[in-house]
């Protein structure tokens, strides 16, 4: 298959709000950031999907040697072969590629966190650093864009998640950190067998708000000269926070139900983001 072509199909298959976000690029742009997303799948499945740690670490082990090779311009994969085709017209680096794959390989490693300190590492590595990437391929003019790319990335990740705590919690993991399961007087347990107690209720919530603050950060850290550019990832943080808004209006049932946006309610918000921005680049809200 088209190396192009398998990385469409990876980002359409799995109806991410993202895939929403990237139908309104330039044609160059468009390609070069499915790639990366095709990337991030890949490497995330390699974890996910596989049963066996010794497996996931040997994909992933395979996975940094094809960054290598992408770089040497040599690839194997698909995805390797879309992005060796991108690295001479963005800026990014083979570090940022290698601290993703750093990121999944925590997910064996490491079931449980501290504190957000702990969690802001994983977070970064596997949302905020795939925003840096994210920035270089959409363009920007004030590097202060850099760091609303990894605080909207921070802001991902919590999204996910809340939304996903009853998955990960079926696979054994829980991200809601240590620190905050004793201030609310929450048992692991609870979590593992999706006990929608009031304290689970108060510490969702509280997870929920902080999600939003980061949002909140985030966007007033980008620079208007940028917005336009940036559209992309704007209309991604719009589609994540009707989805935190759906999140609370279903009363935070997040261990019963995993809350979704329907594939037209995503697209609807894209376009209404998109137009707004295209209308009025220096406009917030």
């Amino acid at each position: 298959m088209d190396p192009q072509a398998y990385c469409q199909a990876k980002a359409a298959s799995s109806g991410s709000s993202f895939y929403y976000a990237f139908r309104f690029l330039p044609e160059a742009q468009r390609r070069a950031i499915i790639a990366l997303y095709a990337f991030c799948r890949e490497v995330d499945d390699s974890v996910d999907e596989c049963s066996d740690p010794g497996v996931a670490r040997t994909k992933l082990h395979w996975w940094r040697s094809e960054i290598e090779r992408v770089f040497e311009q040599r690839p194997e994969h698909p995805v390797g072969k879309a992005l060796a085709e991108q690295i001479g017209s963005y800026n990014l680096p083979k570090e940022y590629f290698l601290e993703i794959i750093d990121g999944m390989e925590m997910d064996l490693d490491q079931h449980r966190y501290q504190g957000y300190k702990d969690l802001g590492l994983y977070c970064y590595r596997v949302a905020g650093v795939v925003g840096l990437l994210s920035a270089e391929i959409f363009g920007y003019r004030n590097r202060q864009t850099l760091k609303y790319a990894v605080e909207l990335g921070q802001a991902f990740q919590l999204t996910n998640i809340l939304r996903d705590v009853r998955e990960d919690a079926r696979r054994g993991r829980i991200y809601l950190p240590h620190e905050e399961l004793q201030r609310f007087k929450v048992q692991e347990q609870d979590i593992l067998s999706y006990q929608h107690t009031a304290q689970v209720q108060a510490l969702l919530q509280s997870v929920l708000q902080r999600a939003r603050s980061h949002y909140a950060t985030a966007l007033s850290l980008l620079p208007d000269e940028d917005r336009l550019a940036q559209r992309a990832g704007l209309i991604m943080a719009a589609i994540y926070q009707a989805t935190l808004d759906e999140i609370e209006r279903d009363d935070l049932r997040v261990l019963e139900r995993r809350v979704s946006l329907t594939p037209v309610r995503k697209l609807w918000i894209a376009w209404r983001t998109a137009r707004r921005i295209s209308r009025d680049p220096a406009a917030h809200g």
